[in-house]
């Protein structure tokens, strides 16, 4: 381990900064060599920078090959863009709290710093000061009895609105929740989770409510926390107003209050104070502290990169806690109707680390029968997309990644992800003609052919596109002769909204069989797609109602027969083959309904074998799988995260023999 003091330079020369280098000043492990701006004849730039270089440009400060570690001080909304361009220049970052604008975005930076093997942490000071130790060992210890409430607020009143300052700038996040929200939300988090011996608990539910200033900030806000204990946390923090930022921890036999708990014994160190309230009076603990606030951080920073982590311990937040966190904000946000413009489509147009968004080649593509464009080997899917922000980040990597086949649908979060498909292709000026767009339609209970066109219609503005390039019928309706909706779909094939391919999603092998029987008989567009169920695991019992599995070996000789695509949902068994399944775990009633069987659990067992061989996981395994079959199978894949849309995407490379693929089947 090394003793050479970690080199540290600053990104944006702001207040927070100054305390900062002040910090640096009074560690035991850092140096302060440069400090970043884009305006170094700034006068006053070098005052509370002692003797670090000003430099011209952030990029200039990340090429300096004198600097180990990078503080990003700048306004919230490049915290991520500067934090992985950091991490992708080699550099350790300590980002200014908050990490970034959402957890989906710190979860990318986290990632990031995985891969490069570099130190990312987020900078709460206060989690490393001993009077927070303290507390924690207070409630460890059952003091005050079992914790039922935490009360905890930071806020302060500007005594007006000031449009020129950020904290009222909509464009630079501004409010109270994502500047000063995290410090309350992150000491009950750690309270709940001390109450049971653990770093940290995730709330269950969080109800806030907050005024919306004129220019869309929230200038006071509140939360509710309940958590898994039972214990309710109200949390409050505002820039319009002051508050008496009192933390307060009320038990069955007491209460614990703490006067701004994270500014502990103060900046430049003193004599911090912890009441605790009981039954037979009051006392106080003083915890005296000489150091600097910000030494301790800094200090811990060091430790980490010297002993070789890429996150903190606790009680610093580690990767998985900084996300916890901010999903809390996020949620708190969510629940207030708080959404900044720039996250936005029209604002948010570049990929999270500031760059235009380029089309890759790393995922192969293959030719589809009917499709005229090359599509790329997987899908990705679009249930799971939250918000326009949140999806963006896996959008852009499966782009620029090479993939190019995206699979949308009408009643995927009443049309949301639609949406969210159609924003983002358009604000990153996407070419149309290189996406291969897949849609669906027909639903039940709405699984009727007149429907068809509507929906469409819909899908369509939605998308922001005149067509699909394949369309599914969502679900099958048996009441209804199958010519109707080979006729209605004709029909958009004629219209051009179609302009590839059709078929059913969850249709058996009767219907689709007299599907195309009919359609030759009357000279219609056959359907030639399939959208089922198909993984190494055999599905049991269907996920929800009308789903259908083509896993069994009657429907294998069926496709080699027709060799009509499969787009395949559910291709890596839903979890079956990662550690959330086993012989021994039935805690998801999911899992354990859909594939727990004699046959899965040995297909199972050997993906697990093979991966070890191959060096990888059984999950790459089982997608390699899907990929290798002598018919045409397209895996739908539906990551929530650009970590686990690469670790998707990694088993592409994974070639597996027929021999191989026999052997899996067993």
């Amino acid at each position: 381990m090394s003793s050479e003091p970690i080199r540290w330079g600053i990104i944006g020369p702001g207040t927070i900064a100054r305390t900062f280098a002040e910090g640096i000043a009074h560690s035991a492990t850092g140096r302060l060599v440069a400090i970043a701006t884009r305006n170094p004849e700034k006068p006053g730039l070098g005052e509370g920078f002692s003797g670090a270089r000003i430099v011209k440009g952030y990029d200039t400060l990340l090429a300096d090959p004198e600097i180990d570690a990078v503080y990003i001080a700048t306004p919230h909304p490049s915290h991520a863009e500067w934090a992985i361009k950091a991490v992708r220049a080699g550099k350790h970052v300590l980002v200014e709290k908050p990490m970034a604008l959402s957890a989906f975005d710190a979860q990318s930076i986290f990632h990031e710093a995985r891969k490069a093997g570099v130190f990312a942490g987020e900078a709460y000071m206060y989690r490393f000061h001993p009077q927070t130790a303290r507390l924690v060992e207070l409630v460890r210890d059952g003091t005050i009895g079992e914790v039922r409430i935490i009360r905890s607020s930071f806020g302060f009143d500007m005594g007006g609105c000031h449009a020129e300052h950020r904290l009222f700038a909509n464009d630079l996040a501004g409010g109270g929740i994502l500047d000063v929200g995290g410090y309350p939300v992150s000491m009950v988090r750690m309270l709940a989770g001390a109450a049971e011996k653990k770093p940290f608990l995730e709330p269950l539910t969080v109800s806030g409510a907050a005024r919306l200033g004129p220019s869309g900030v929230d200038e006071w806000a509140s939360a509710v926390l309940k958590f898994p204990n039972d214990i309710v946390a109200e949390v409050s923090c505002s820039i319009m107003a002051q508050q008496d930022n009192v933390l307060r921890i009320i038990g069955s036999k007491g209460r614990i209050e703490v006067k701004d708990f994270w500014f502990a014994s103060g900046k430049q160190g003193g004599v911090g104070r912890i009441e605790i309230v009981r039954g037979d009076g009051r006392q106080a603990i003083e915890v005296e502290e000489k150091r600097h606030l910000y030494s301790f951080e800094i200090g811990a920073v060091g430790e980490a990169i010297r002993a070789g982590r890429t996150e903190f311990t606790f009680p610093g937040m580690t990767a998985e806690e900084t996300c916890a966190n901010l999903r809390v904000l996020d949620r708190w946000r969510a629940s207030v109707g708080l959404e900044y413009g720039i996250e936005r489509a029209a604002r948010r147009t570049a990929n999270v680390a500031g760059a235009a968004v380029v089309a890759g080649k790393n995922v192969p593509k293959r030719q589809i029968p009917g499709v005229a464009k090359p599509a790329s080997t997987v899908a990705l899917g679009f249930e799971f997309f939250p918000s326009f922000a949140s999806a963006s980040l896996t959008l852009d990597a499966f782009y620029e990644a090479g993939g190019n086949l995206f699979d949308t649908a009408f009643v995927y979060s009443a049309g949301k992800t639609e949406s969210i498909f159609g924003d983002w292709h358009t604000s990153r000026k996407v070419n149309r003609e290189d996406i291969v767009l897949i849609g669906k339609g027909a639903h039940s209970p709405l699984c009727y052919p007149d429907v068809i066109a509507r929906q469409l219609d819909q899908s369509l503005e939605r998308l922001k596109t005149d067509y699909v390039d394949i369309y599914f019928m969502h679900r099958d309706n048996l009441d209804i002769p199958v010519g109707e909706f080979v006729d209605a779909m004709d029909a958009e094939v004629r219209r051009g909204r179609i302009r590839g391919i059709f078929g059913g999603s969850n249709w058996t092998r009767e219907r689709m069989d007299e599907a195309i029987v009919y359609a030759e008989k009357n000279g219609k567009a056959a359907p030639a797609a399939l959208s089922n169920n198909f993984s190494l695991a055999q599905m049991l019992d269907p996920i929800w109602p009308g789903c259908v599995a083509a896993s069994d070996d009657c429907w294998k000789d069926w496709l080699k027969k027709r060799q009509i695509p499969n787009f395949a949902w559910s291709s890596q068994g839903r979890g079956f083959f990662t550690d959330r399944a086993g012989r021994d775990k039935h805690e998801n009633e999911e899992i354990v309904r859909v594939w727990y069987s004699d046959r899965n659990f040995e297909r199972r067992d050997r993906a697990i074998e093979l991966a070890k061989k191959r060096g990888c996981s059984p999950i790459h395994i089982a997608l390699a799988y899907v990929i290798a079959q002598s018919f045409p199978v397209i895996p739908l894949i539906g990551p929530r995260t650009v970590a686990e849309l690469e670790d998707s995407l990694s088993a592409i490379q994974i070639t597996l023999t027929p021999e191989e693929v026999h052997w899996l089947e067993g």
